[in-house]
C-alpha cells in the first residue's frame, strides 16, 4: 500500500518526472499498474485497457486534438450528457474540472496506464509535424527510385535545392508505410488540412500529416516519380507506377488519383514481391484444406474460381497458385487489369481497352499461345466468361475470380451472365470463397473467455466453448495497441461433384446446391473461421466482422 509520505516524499525528491505516478514508480515505489490499480480503487474509479476498448468515432469528436494532447486523456464513451475519458493519474483531479469547465459538459473519468493513453493520442489525434521535423527523420538513401516515369527527373538533373524537402517528404511517407506493414498510403485532400492515412491489416490509421500549404506539391512529386502520369492533368483519374528500393528491397507502388472537391486525391497500394514467395502455406489454410486445394490446381484442365469482395486477398491467392505450379515444362499465361505483380516465367498480358486490347481480345489471341495454364484477373462479363468456358473445355487450366460473397453464389453468378447450365457443370471444378481476418498479435496474446454475447452472433452454443482455450491480443506497443499483426485467410472451398453438377445442370438455386454442398462436407467461411478461433490464429470479433453475409 502506497502511504501519504511516500506520495510527499517521492513529489520532493524526483521532480520533473511528470505525474505523481511517474514520480512514484521511478522512485521503484511500486510497479506502474499494480499503483493504478490501487488509487484506481481508492478514488472509486474503473480500470480499463484501452486496447480492447472500441471507441466510436463520435466519442473521439467529442474532444479536439490539442485540449486531449494538453491534459493527456483520451475520451472513450459518452453516455447522455456525461462524457467519460481516460487518464493516466488518478491523482491529477484538477484534470476532470478543467475539462468540465473547457468541454462545457459533465466529465467522469476511469484510468488506463499512461503509455497506452500515449500511444493512443499518437494514434487518434496524430500531430501535424512541420516539414524539417518530418524530413529530419529519414536518412540518405533510405528509399531509392527504381523507375522514373522521366528518365531526366530519374537523373535528378532538373531537381534544384527547394526541391529537394519535398522530395524526401514523399520518401518517408513511403518508408514509414513500409515499416508500418501497410498495403495501402491515403493522401486526401480536405477543406482545412491534408490527411494521410496508412491501411495497416486491413484497417484504415491516420499519420503524422504535412501542412495544407505543402499538399499541391507533394501530390506532383508523387506524379513525377510515376510512370505514365502528367503533372499538369488534374481534372481526370490517372493510374500509374513507381518502383522504389527500400533497405535493398524493391516494392511496386500502384498509383491512383481522383479529382476531388478540394484536390487530388492519391492512393498508393504497396505490393511487395517477397509476400508472393511465402507460398500456399502461408495463406492460411489448415491441413485438410491445403490438401484439398493442392489436389485442385493440380487438374490438368478446369476452371477454379476464387470469390469474395474487394480487398479478400484473391489476387494474392491466385498469384500463389501460379507460383506454385510455375514449372519449366508448363507454359502459362495472365490476362490482368492491372499487372499486380512481374512474375519470373511467366507471361502476363495487360489489359488495355482505350486500344481495344479487351480481357476478351487477349484471350482469344492468347488462347493460340498454346498455354497450359490460364489466369484471368476477372471475369467480368459473358464474353470472358465464355472464353474461359471453351479454354476449359479445350484442355486449359483456368484460375480466375468473381466478385460474389460465397462460393455457390458464383455459380449463380455465372449463369446470370449469359452461360449455359450445362457449360458451367461441365467446365468449373472448383470455387473458393475467402475472407481476411487479422491475426492476434504475438507479443501480447493473452487467454481468453467469450461472451455470451459472442457466442450467440457467431450462432454457436456455450457447450461448443465450454473446454475450448481461447486467446486475444491485450494490445502492445508492437501492434499499436490493436491486439492484431498480420492477416490470414478463411476459406470455403465448394468442390464440383457428380451430384453437384446434376444440379447445376437442372438450373437448381444457389441456397439448394450451398445445403447440399455442407451436407457433402463443406466447411463455410465462418465454420473454417471458428477452427482458426479454436487453434488461436484469429478471435471471434474477428470472424463475426468478416462473416456477417454468412447466415447459413
Amino acid at each position: 500500500m502506497v502511504t501519504a509520505g511516500q506520495i510527499d516524499y517521492v513529489r520532493a525528491n524526483h521532480p520533473g518526472q511528470g505525474t505523481t505516478v511517474d514520480a512514484l514508480v521511478a522512485a521503484k515505489v511500486v510497479d506502474g499498474e499494480d499503483i493504478l490499480r490501487v488509487l484506481a480503487s481508492r478514488f472509486g474509479m474503473e480500470m480499463i485497457s484501452l486496447a480492447n476498448h472500441p471507441i466510436p468515432p463520435a466519442v473521439l469528436a467529442a474532444v479536439p486534438g490539442d485540449v486531449a494532447r494538453k491534459y493527456k486523456i483520451i475520451p472513450v464513451s459518452k453516455h447522455e450528457s456525461v462524457l467519460m475519458v481516460a487518464v493516466g493519474d488518478p491523482l491529477e483531479m484538477d484534470t476532470l474540472d478543467s475539462l468540465r469547465y473547457v468541454l462545457k459538459t459533465d466529465v467522469e473519468g476511469v484510468v488506463a496506464p499512461p503509455e497506452e493513453i500515449t500511444v493512443a493520442l499518437d494514434r487518434f489525434y496524430p500531430r501535424e509535424a512541420s516539414v524539417e521535423t518530418m524530413i529530419d527523420q529519414l536518412t540518405e538513401g533510405t528509399v531509392a527510385m527504381v523507375a522514373s516515369g522521366r528518365a531526366d527527373l530519374r537523373e535528378d538533373s532538373d531537381v534544384t535545392e527547394s526541391d529537394v524537402p519535398i522530395i524526401k517528404l514523399v520518401s518517408l511517407i513511403i518508408y514509414e508505410a513500409y515499416r508500418n506493414r501497410a498495403s495501402d498510403i491515403h493522401l486526401e485532400p480536405l477543406e482545412k488540412r491534408f490527411r494521410v492515412r496508412y491501411r495497416i491489416d486491413g484497417v484504415l490509421h491516420e499519420v503524422d500529416s504535412p501542412p495544407k500549404r505543402l499538399q499541391a506539391a507533394i501530390i506532383s512529386r508523387v506524379k513525377i516519380m510515376a510512370t505514365n502520369m502528367k503533372i499538369a492533368e488534374k481534372r481526370i483519374p490517372q493510374d500509374g507506377r513507381i518502383q522504389v528500393n527500400i533497405k535493398g528491397r524493391e516494392l511496386d507502388l500502384r498509383v491512383s488519383t481522383v479529382p476531388t472537391g478540394h484536390g487530388e486525391s492519391v492512393v498508393m497500394r504497396i505490393l511487395d514481391k517477397q509476400n508472393l514467395a511465402l507460398g500456399l502455406p502461408k495463406l492460411g489454410f489448415l491441413a485438410d484444406d491445403q490438401e484439398t486445394f493442392m489436389r485442385l490446381i493440380a487438374l490438368p484442365e478446369g476452371i477454379l474460381l476464387v470469390t469474395g469482395p474487394t480487398g479478400s486477398g484473391k489476387t494474392t491467392t491466385l498469384y500463389a497458385c501460379l507460383n506454385h505450379v510455375n514449372r519449366p515444362d508448363r507454359k502459362i499465361i495472365t490476362v490482368e487489369d492491372p499487372v499486380e505483380y512481374q512474375l519470373s516465367g511467366i507471361n502476363q498480358v495487360q489489359v488495355r481497352e482505350d486500344i481495344g486490347l479487351t480481357f476478351g481480345a487477349a484471350l482469344r489471341s492468347i488462347l493460340r499461345q498454346a498455354p497450359n495454364i490460364v489466369m484471368i484477373g476477372e471475369i467480368r462479363d459473358l464474353e470472358t466468361a465464355r472464353i474461359a468456358t471453351e479454354a476449359s473445355l479445350t484442355g486449359h487450366l483456368v484460375f480466375s475470380t468473381l466478385h460474389t460473397n460465397d462460393a455457390p453464389s458464383a455459380i449463380t453468378r455465372l449463369q446470370d451472365l449469359g452461360v449455359k447450365p450445362f457449360l458451367v457443370a461441365s467446365s468449373v471444378r472448383a470455387i473458393m470463397a475467402q475472407r481476411l481476418v487479422r491475426c492476434i498479435c504475438e507479443h501480447c496474446r493473452e487467454e481468453h473467455r467469450p461472451t455470451a454475447t459472442e457466442i450467440k452472433l457467431l450462432g454457436a452454443s456455450a457447450e461448443q466453448f465450454a473446454n475450448v482455450q481461447l486467446f486475444r491480443g491485450r494490445g502492445c506497443n508492437k501492434c499499436a495497441l490493436t491486439g492484431y499483426s498480420g492477416r490470414s485467410g478463411i476459406f470455403e472451398i465448394l468442390v464440383i461433384d457428380d451430384e453437384i453438377q446434376r444440379m447445376i445442370f437442372d438450373k437448381v438455386g444457389a441456397l439448394e446446391i450451398r445445403k447440399r454442398a455442407r451436407e457433402l462436407g463443406m466447411r463455410t467461411l465462418r465454420e473454417d473461421g471458428l477452427r482458426k478461433v479454436v487453434i488461436g490464429t484469429t478471435t471471434l470479433d474477428e470472424v463475426l466482422r468478416a462473416t456477417m453475409g454468412d447466415v447459413a
